[in-house]
Parts: C-alpha cells; sequence; structure tokens
C-alpha cells in the first residue's frame, strides 16, 4: 500500500516532460495530513522542475551527510530547502537550530477532542478522570493541555494514553480511551465511528495550529535560492485561495498523498482556514506555547524577542509584490 501511495503521488507531482535547469526546491511536509493540501497542489501546478516533495519535516532543514537531529519524527532522509509542518514542530526544533525561519501560515488546523458521550461526557469539563489518547509532544497534545485548562482540570486529573494518529480510532471504539485529541481526519474517522455515541468537542479560541512553511536564515541569503523560494510562495499563495474557494481541486491529492478516500478528506476540510499570511498574533501564539514546550524540556523559555527573530516577514512583502 506505501508503495503504491508513492507511486500515485510521485505521479500527481512530477508530471511529464524533462525537468527545468537548476535543481527544483525539496519540499517536505507530513504526507498523511489535510494541512498539506496547498502545498502539493502548489507544486502540481508548478510543473516539473520547479519544486518536488518528500514526507518529512523541519528536522529535514538542518540534516547533515544524511543524518537527522535526536528527537525529531521519522523522517525520509536528505535536506530539504522548505519544510511544511506546525509551530510546535518548529519551535522545539528551533532550540538547537535557530536558524530556521517561518516564513508563512499555510493552513490553520482546528482542533477537537472526540470522546464516547456513553463515557459521560458531554461538554471539557467531563473529561475529568477520564483516559484521553493524545499523540504527545505535537500540536494536538498542546491543543488538550489548553482545553483542559480551560475548564480548570488539571493534567494529572486525566490519564493520557499515547497513541499514534491511526491508533486513535480503534482505541476509542474498543473502549481503550474515553476520548482522542488528534488532527483531521483522524478526529472525523473517529467521529463516524463513534455515530451517535460521538461528542465533538472543539474551541478555536484556546488554541488553532498554525501549520507555517520553514526554512532556514542561510538559505534566505543565498540570492538564487531566495528567489526560488519567493517565487514558491506566490505560487502556495494562490494554491490556498483555491484550497479555499474550489478544495474539490486539492482533495484528490491529499487523498493520493495519505491514502485516506477523499470522501473522509472532504468531509475533514471545513476544520481549516487556508491563510497564506503571517497572522498577527502568531508571536503571541509562540510565546506561549514556549512556556509549555520549555516546561516539557526542563530548560529556560526563551524571551518574546528570541522568538520573533524566528519569524522572517521580508519572503511573504517579495511573494506579495508584482513579479
Amino acid at each position: 500500500m506505501r508503495l503504491i501511495r508513492g507511486l500515485i503521488l510521485a505521479a500527481i507531482l512530477t508530471a511529464s516532460g524533462a525537468a527545468q535547469a537548476g535543481e527544483p526546491l525539496t519540499i517536505v511536509g507530513r504526507h498523511d495530513v489535510m494541512e498539506v493540501g496547498p502545498v502539493l497542489f502548489a507544486i502540481q501546478q508548478a510543473g516539473p522542475g520547479i519544486a518536488r516533495f518528500s514526507s518529512g519535516g523541519v528536522d529535514n532543514l538542518f540534516k547533515v551527510d544524511g543524518a537527522a537531529p535526536a528527537g525529531g519524527f521519522d523522517h525520509a532522509p536528505g535536506r530539504a530547502d522548505l519544510a511544511a509542518q506546525a509551530e510546535t514542530q518548529a519551535l522545539r526544533a528551533s532550540v538547537a537550530n535557530p536558524d530556521l525561519r517561518i516564513i508563512l501560515t499555510v493552513t490553520e488546523g482546528l482542533y477537537r477532542v472526540v470522546a464516547r458521550r456513553s463515557a459521560g461526557i458531554t461538554r471539557a469539563e467531563d473529561l475529568r478522570g477520564k483516559r484521553i489518547g493524545v499523540f504527545e509532544r505535537t500540536s494536538a497534545a498542546y491543543f488538550l493541555d489548553r482545553l483542559l485548562a480551560r475548564a480548570g482540570i488539571a493534567a494529572q486529573e486525566v490519564v493520557l494514553v499515547p497513541l499514534r494518529p491511526r491508533e486513535m480510532e480503534p482505541a476509542l471504539t474498543a473502549r481503550q480511551v474515553d476520548a482522542v485529541a488528534i488532527w483531521e481526519p483522524e478526529s472525523e474517522r473517529s467521529l463516524m465511528a463513534l455515530g451517535d455515541d460521538a461528542v465533538s468537542l472543539s474551541d478555536p479560541t484556546v488554541y488553532r495550529e498554525l501549520y507555517n512553511l520553514n526554512t532556514t536564515a542561510q538559505a534566505l541569503a543565498d540570492p538564487a535560492r531566495r528567489a526560488r523560494i519567493v517565487d514558491f510562495v506566490r505560487r502556495l499563495i494562490t494554491a490556498a485561495r483555491v484550497a479555499t474557494e474550489e478544495p474539490a481541486r486539492i482533495w484528490p491529492l491529499v487523498a493520493a498523498s495519505s491514502g485516506y478516500p477523499e470522501a473522509l478528506v472532504a468531509a475533514s476540510w471545513h476544520h481549516h482556514r487556508f491563510p497564506a499570511t503571517l497572522p498577527e498574533d502568531m508571536l503571541d501564539v509562540m510565546v506561549e506555547e514556549e512556556q509549555w514546550l520549555a516546561a516539557q524540556a526542563s530548560r529556560p523559555a526563551r524571551t518574546r524577542a528570541q522568538l520573533d527573530s524566528l519569524i522572517d516577514r521580508s519572503v511573504l512583502r517579495e511573494a506579495m509584490a508584482q513579479p
């Protein structure tokens, strides 16, 4: 199945014909998340020689000689020019790699907890004392932490069960957990599996994922490489508009990449926004989340000024100008 999905994705993203002169940009992201849709579409529309996609994350920006820094996801080998991933992982990686730069928020993920009504859960406050499946050290874990805090529930008042995304729905339907906190489409898959027993708990004012396009200061300092990055950002802004206005053009790409049925992709789509900008509150989000991450790593939290240095606003300004 993995081989077939890889072949389908390669066909979608490379198209036909000879590559143009020069190496295409290498762009990485998790292949199985909905947020990556605009990236896949932008690569497809760019044509051969402009960009290529591989499964990976921000760690790939800093790989040397095929080796990844310790503590990241199981990312594909090789170094990337651009990486699409949530701000959570960018914050983690940038501690050891302050050269990281966030240049665009492609997608905002609107997270939720899906729970069993039969477990006595109808509102967030009912999660106290329950077993909750969560993918540890991720944006989903941070969302759950914020949702519990808003409900007045301390971390020690719930039982967190570490699960990978595709383990969530089976664990929930088997009653091994009472609720799950994960991104789409696994939340939607859990909701569908539970049917009338499902409860969806969401609050976008607690937290929304900022799924960003990341690169490095070194890459942006190279005039030729920078020009190609700016060109891709311009294409990505157009792709985000398609994701909002004509999403059916992107659903097949996401389905082929992720292996999820297109109908599930479509059902999950409205839990995302595609701003293709740098939100005004991005730094505020990063400052608050940094406290959570620093406590987990038993290190001092970085200052607001240090975190602000990770955001490069110049690429977006150039992309928004006429080419």
